[in-house]
């Protein structure tokens, strides 16, 4: 078919169809989706059909709120009871299970190990029970194996002091006893054996770092205060201070001294330095005592 070149008249009839289409489609789309105006009026069977839709769905609100109603609210507390058929079934496929010689094997093995593991742990506990009770006697063998090597004798340097001496005399002796190790020794206490409340303070006073300190949570030196009539008995000493380089441990309790314990060879008086008593013990023969008592002495 040829084509042909259309006329003017042909194209204006063809643009006033496009126009009127688009402005009917317009105008029919603005009246579905325009709010409904108050002179408008609803056709009588649309209005029908919502108030059909409405009231069906008020009654199927309705229905669901007395179904809700009348179930129970809490679920049920219990699992479902197998039936007798399920439990059968499950003991036959219990008892129809392949067996397995290597794990079964295995669990005895170690079953017998730990009965065998239990047993001598439950013999060695009894054992040291009964020796702890002296029901039995201890492994000489174990208890020597045990023992500390026996270390080279040493002497400890004691100081024999007396509350009436003057604290600032004490404080002194006091920080150059920690550094040779050594021992405060009192006779007695000031104020009787029955009072404690007089020689702890002395004792604080004594070992305080700083003398303005008060309270418990005060720095103190680390040496030891003993209030031994014992040892000043046994040594002699009726005038203080002295100095003696006794070879054995002087702060063990009376109990677990021996009946003659070992007593210092020599016993020197004055109120003198540390440094000044241990050269003349040394001076009198007993320079392999004071030895080590010098040396940290001189290295601090």
């Amino acid at each position: 078919m040829p084509i042909t070149k259309p006329s003017a008249a042909d194209v204006r009839f063809a643009l006033a169809l496009t126009l009127g289409g688009a402005v009917g489609f317009a105008s029919l789309a603005a009246a579905q989706i325009s709010p409904t105006v108050p002179d408008q009026k609803t056709p009588p069977s649309a209005r029908a059909g919502i108030e059909a839709e409405s009231d069906a769905a008020m009654e199927r609100l309705r229905g669901a709120i007395a179904r809700r109603q009348t179930q129970p609210q809490d679920a049920p507390s219990e699992l479902p009871q197998p039936t007798e058929a399920e439990r059968r079934r499950a003991f036959e496929a219990l008892r129809s299970r392949a067996p397995s010689p290597a794990i079964e094997a295995r669990a005895r093995d170690a079953m017998e190990a730990g009965k065998d593991r239990f047993a001598a742990e439950r013999a060695a506990m009894a054992k040291r029970l009964e020796q702890a009770l002296g029901l039995e006697a201890p492994d000489i063998k174990a208890v020597a194996e045990a023992a500390p090597a026996p270390a080279a004798q040493s002497w400890v340097p004691v100081l024999f002091a007396s509350s009436s001496m003057p604290t600032a005399t004490l404080r002194t002796y006091a920080a150059q006893l920690e550094k040779a190790r050594g021992v405060i020794a009192f006779r007695g206490m000031p104020g009787g054996m029955t009072k404690v409340a007089p020689m702890a303070k002395l004792t604080a006073e004594i070992l305080r770092l700083d003398p303005g300190c008060e309270g418990p949570a005060c720095a103190m030196r680390d040496v030891q205060l003993i209030v031994d009539p014992l040892v000043f008995r046994q040594h002699g000493v009726t005038r203080v201070p002295a100095l003696a380089m006794i070879p054995s441990d002087p702060v063990l309790p009376y109990c677990e001294r021996e009946d003659e314990s070992p007593r210092a060879a020599h016993v020197v008086y004055g109120d003198a330095a540390l440094s000044g008593l241990l050269e003349e013990i040394a001076r009198l023969g007993g320079k392999e005592e004071v030895r080590d008592a010098q040396s940290r002495l001189e290295s601090r």
